[in-house]
């Protein structure tokens, strides 16, 4: 039997007229009445997916509300017609004079283009649809009598399911009028809520311009410049910050719900919308909505909590906007347009982007996690660290400098976690000179000079860099902490790596890996008495760049670079699970000073994402003796020694504890749940 998706493909192919195309709707209509909140949802999808002429969309959706309004009567009378005479399409500003002649039908009928809403608001055309309803650009007579210079508004009419969940219309009435306060210039101002009848609706500000769904769907669109989408990502990004700080999730962020106006600005619409079927109606009614049935959700960048139903969560709007910039940046959906929870049941992937760097690729694959507890936090920190200020730079802790403080392993340290908002965090370092390649890797000739007279043969195609080739080079080296990526013919590795010819070897090694053109090398190198660090702690801190770097040090002076006087500031954020926090300071002298927790500040917990800085109370001040030396962070889900840490009188005696008490801690609660992150730093001698 025909199903209404077919239909609706057959008519979008060219396969139906439109007369045939709506006899055949109508047949799917009588078929399959009991489903028509499904068929609601089915229509929806199929507009997402290629969007239909707005007269042909209206029709279709007056007849599913049609046949949702017979169901929800419960008569006998049959209301939906199986002939496509017995119901043509209303032409704008056409009624049925039949339904507007019996008493108390206008009242129950949707409205649409040539209609009036309480005698004020004059429906004059489709300007837009979705899930939740249909937008119409309307006359405000009011304004126009008081010859106001913009009489036009923009006027959302919801769909007719909403009649079946009267409560649904108190909490959005809330929501509509909380909305109300998202004054931010990249938000669509809403303006007010009202009923006509049975007609609910809500009057917003009229933009001109385009929403990004018309921009992807272009036949011949195949992604925007990278820069361009950045810049529209952050005019996304910091609508959805400035409502998340007020308790705002938007749910149901989509290509349709972002707006490019005729001068450039992005303006994010339905606000407060989907996010009231989350929400319970008071404290005593603790009935939750379901927004996939309303329409009020949109599978495709829906994230899989929000499709499993769960509580509304900041991160649901993250995955859903790191959707939109890679469909931005590829015209391709990271996972070809099917749902979250399907998508990671058979376990896809999504590819590369061309034209972005390998920081911005991390983060944009952190984004997309299906897992809440690995995606990035914060709108603040995916705009951080998509933001193109950072250059060249990969990872926000590869940097060369380093510092001393005077007397940390003699008096031991305090400190005091100041929380910091989640849309204002620090900007990390650049990398002070570390050593980088990036020139094309060209291997030795293997022939004499004579095959040159031969006749060339035809170039085989290079096959692709495979990373398994790769890691066995990185392991083989001693004192290595890297990680890897592969985009066409490119190789980037960034990391730590020791001093001397180490860094020589291995640029060697990688250049000749089949499938490389060109070696992006970043590296900072360490003295040999770090590698003792390095080699205990690489595997976490891997794991921690692979997974976006959830946790993070960084200190505030610029290059990580600080002279004598100036004092120590440490910047740290923790990963999306509460947390013990510990900071230790690896001094030149071989001894570790642990700042975090310290004889002074035993407290060390931390709830997730939270940021935290230590030593501005303690006024750690950079002395003797100066040079390199390493911070480092490490967060475990569980203390990491019971009760009180014991004292190691050498540095070899901590790390072997250290990395006994971590292999425990990973074997039993996961190795994605010890975090390290890394910071060398330096320090020098102020001139006088």
């Amino acid at each position: 039997m025909a199903t209404l998706a077919h239909a609706i493909r057959t008519f979008q192919s060219g396969g139906l007229s439109h007369k045939e195309f709506l006899a055949q709707v109508d047949r799917v209509l009588a078929a399959d009445k009991a489903n028509s909140a499904r068929l609601v949802d089915l229509l929806s999808e199929e507009n997402t997916r290629i969007e239909l002429p707005p007269d042909v969309y209206v029709e279709l959706r007056r007849r599913v509300e049609h046949l949702m309004e017979s169901n929800q009567h419960g008569g006998e009378e049959t209301h939906v017609q199986t002939r496509p005479g017995d119901m043509p399409p209303m032409r704008q500003g056409e009624t049925n004079e039949k339904e507007k002649d019996k008493p108390g039908q206008d009242s129950n009928r949707m409205k649409g283009a040539g209609d009036t809403l309480n005698g004020r608001f004059v429906l004059e055309e489709c300007i837009g649809f979705g899930g939740m309803g249909t937008v119409y650009k309307a006359l405000d007579l009011r304004k126009l009598e008081a010859s106001d210079r913009k009489p036009y508004i923009a006027i959302k009419v919801l769909n007719v399911q909403f009649r079946g969940h009267p409560k649904s219309l108190i909490t959005l009435q809330r929501e509509a009028k909380k909305a109300q306060a998202l004054a931010h210039p990249n938000i669509v101002t809403v303006y007010d809520f009202d009923r006509d009848g049975s007609t609910v609706y809500l009057t917003m500000e009229l933009l001109s311009g385009k929403p990004l769904s018309r921009i992807l769907r272009a036949p011949d669109f195949k992604g925007l410049p990278a820069a361009e989408v950045w810049r529209i990502a952050n005019g996304m990004g910091k609508a959805l910050a400035y409502a998340h700080e007020r308790g705002f999730v938007h749910c149901d962020l989509k290509p349709a719900n972002v707006f490019l106006t005729e001068k450039g600005e992005v303006k994010v619409i339905d606000f407060g919308i989907s996010r009231v079927f989350h929400k319970p109606e008071d404290d005593a009614d603790v009935t939750v909505f379901d927004p996939g049935s309303l329409g009020g959700l949109t599978p495709a960048y829906a994230s899989a909590e929000m499709l499993e139903r769960k509580e509304p969560d900041p991160r649901d709007d993250i995955y859903a906007l790191a959707c939109i910039a890679y469909e931005l940046l590829t015209g391709k959906h990271p996972f070809d347009r099917v749902a979250a929870t399907q998508a990671r049941n058979a376990g896809m992937k999504p590819m590369r982007p061309k034209g972005i760097g390998f920081r911005q690729w991390q983060a944009l694959k952190a984004a997309l996690s299906f897992r809440r507890e690995t995606r990035t936090a914060s709108v603040a920190e995916f705009l951080d660290a998509i933001g193109e200020h950072r250059g060249t730079t990969t990872y926000l802790a590869l940097v060369t400098s380093t510092f001393v403080v005077a007397a940390l392993t003699a008096t031991g340290v305090g400190y005091y976690w100041r929380s910091h908002k989640a849309d204002s965090p620090r900007r990390a370092e650049a990398p002070a000179s570390p050593t980088s390649s990036g020139t094309p890797a060209v291997p030795a000739p293997s022939v004499p000079p004579v095959a040159q007279t031969k006749a060339p043969e035809k170039p085989q195609p290079l096959p692709p860099i495979r990373l398994t080739a790769v890691a066995p080079l990185i392991a083989a080296e001693s004192c290595v902490a890297m990680v890897s990526a592969a985009r066409d013919h490119t190789l980037e590795v960034q990391g730590y790596i020791a001093d001397g010819a180490a860094l020589t070897r291995l640029k060697n090694k990688l250049a000749a890996v089949p499938g490389v053109t060109t070696l992006n090398l970043t590296a900072v190198q360490v003295s040999e008495e770090k590698c003792a660090v390095i080699e205990t702690l690489a595997p976490y801190w891997q794991k921690n760049q692979e997974a976006g770097r959830a946790a993070m040090v960084q200190t505030r002076a610029r290059n990580a670079e600080l002279t004598e006087g100036d004092p120590l500031v440490i910047d740290i954020k923790t990963p999306a699970f509460d947390s013990y926090v510990y900071v230790d300071y690896y001094a030149l002298d071989g001894s570790v000073a642990h700042l975090l927790p310290s004889r002074r500040s035993k407290a060390n917990q931390a709830p997730p994402n939270y940021r935290a800085s230590i030593g501005s109370i303690e006024n750690w001040i950079v002395s003797k003796p100066f040079g390199k030396e390493f911070i480092v962070l490490l967060v475990t889900p569980v203390p990491l020694f019971d009760g009180k840490p014991p004292e190691y009188k050498t540095r070899a005696d901590y790390l072997k504890a250290l990395e006994k008490q971590l292999k425990q801690i990973a074997a039993k609660h996961g190795k994605e749940k010890v975090a390290v992150d890394f910071v060398q730093i330096t320090t020098k001698a102020r001139k006088p």
